[in-house]
């Protein structure tokens, strides 16, 4: 079984969140069945943008990263916190463990600023929401005008609208390519 971790923070994208929820939990009931998913937080339970309440599977302290095989990030608010949870030492210790093991680690929108922060973006390739790129140029990313970057293990992506192409680029990595095909098929993409 391959893992995802689907990493929170308080004032996250529900839209971006949804995507790893729905593709991974699809490939789990239709597809090879190869996939869970998990979720956690610095706290058990936290809000969302919107304010829509949620309450996670683990606590950041509690994750055994050599558990899980990938990492997916959705970005979130500055108006609801998302950076307060996003740029914990915790959080950003979470990344670089997932990356020290060379697992995948999935972000959409300015998910894509805590994995730059963490420093596993540093002289890599990557993109974010336009209005952070000059942030995320000042973690040393390269910054590229692609809707979706993969370099090596990561994956950034410009915004919500990307978020569920990011989850079927992460499920074909932790499973296969006709696989997803096929999922995507199911899903109607």
């Amino acid at each position: 079984m391959k893992k995802v971790l689907l990493l929170l923070a308080n004032g996250f994208e529900i839209l971006e969140a949804s995507a790893f929820i729905d593709v991974m939990g699809w490939n789990l009931k239709e597809g090879d069945q190869s996939t869970a998913l998990h979720t956690c937080a610095l706290s058990k339970e936290i809000k969302s943008a919107f304010d829509s309440k949620f309450v996670v599977d683990h606590l950041v302290e509690e994750i055994d990263v050599n558990a899980f095989d990938a990492l997916a990030i959705p970005g979130g608010f500055k108006d609801y916190h998302y950076y307060d949870d996003a740029y914990d030492p915790a959080y950003l210790n979470l990344i670089q463990r997932f990356n020290d093991q060379n697992k995948w680690i999935a972000s959409v929108c300015v998910g894509a600023l805590p994995v730059a922060k963490s420093g596993v973006l540093q002289h890599k390739n990557g993109t974010t929401y336009s209005s952070y790129q000059n942030e995320l140029e000042s973690y040393g990313v390269n910054i590229s005008d692609q809707p979706i970057v993969v370099d090596h293990n990561i994956i950034t992506s410009c915004g919500p609208s990307t978020a569920t192409e990011v989850a079927f680029v992460l499920l074909e990595k932790v499973t296969d390519q006709e696989n997803t095909k096929k999922i995507r098929g199911l899903m109607g993409f």
